[in-house]
């Protein structure tokens, strides 16, 4: 399962929260089964793996599973394990606003990157569509925290379909994708962004130094590659969540 849990992943278990250790793994759980990560049929590992695999008790993993089974995202069934019952169904996502790449370079240049977590992996389901990935296919997965001056401005979740990882990922904490991505022979033809408002969760406000609960921005961003003459396809996406203490989205539109 390590495809599904990374090492980062695993340690957002805390003993110190004032969350119990079971809740914290069943909302972990939950949210990948809500996404899709985790997809309908799948069978989840045995209470003694999961509880291996997190570093948590047999009782604190059965309990996280028991609640999933109550909230009827999952089969518990002796002999047969615990299947993904819950049935992802992707929603629309409208993303009106087009980017300037020289922008986003200009950004990534005049900022530095702390890297959480990398690595070829699987990503949830609605990304996997946008990506035209098949089941089980990778992509390359950074997970991020943009700083300026000393400011952490933004956490940095992103999915790339058509690349290599490459043999030093350090790259990322100082040079912007786009450059990677042309290195890798992948040119984006335009980009869509979708802008809305939500509140940090532990994970998000640990990396951002904000409390739990703050109100951030979030940035969801689709970038296209040409497949023809007249078609496209998503090679990239991107979700960013800003402390809007740090960081400002301003626009200068004009009609033709």
């Amino acid at each position: 399962m390590e495809e599904f849990f990374s090492p980062h992943m695993v340690e957002q278990l805390s003993k110190q929260s004032p969350t119990p250790l079971y809740h914290q793994l069943f909302a972990l759980l939950k949210a990948r089964i809500l996404d899709g990560t985790l997809a309908y049929g799948m069978r989840l590992p045995a209470e003694e793996q999961l509880a291996d695999l997190f570093k948590v008790s047999r009782i604190t993993a059965k309990r996280a599973m028991d609640d999933l089974s109550k909230e009827g995202l999952v089969e518990r069934r002796r002999g047969r394990g615990t299947h993904i019952i819950y049935q992802y169904s992707p929603r629309p996502v409208h993303a009106p606003l087009t980017g300037m790449l020289q922008e986003i370079e200009s950004m990534a240049r005049n900022s530095s990157a702390e890297i959480l977590d990398y690595g070829m992996r699987i990503p949830p389901q609605a990304i996997r569509e946008d990506l035209k990935l098949s089941d089980g296919e990778a992509a390359l997965h950074l997970l991020r925290v943009r700083e300026r001056d000393g400011m952490k401005f933004g956490h940095y979740t992103s999915w790339t379909a058509g690349v290599d990882m490459p043999s030093d990922t350090t790259i990322f904490e100082n040079t912007p994708r786009l450059s990677y991505f042309r290195e890798q022979g992948l040119e984006v033809s335009h980009v869509t962004q979708t802008l809305t408002a939500v509140s940090a969760d532990s994970a998000v406000a640990k990396a951002l130094g904000v409390v739990e609960g703050a109100p951030l921005l979030s940035l969801t961003r689709r970038s296209y590659k040409k497949t023809g003459t007249e078609s496209e396809q998503v090679m990239d996406f991107l979700k960013v969540l800003y402390n809007p203490e740090h960081f400002q989205y301003s626009m200068d539109l004009t009609l033709d």
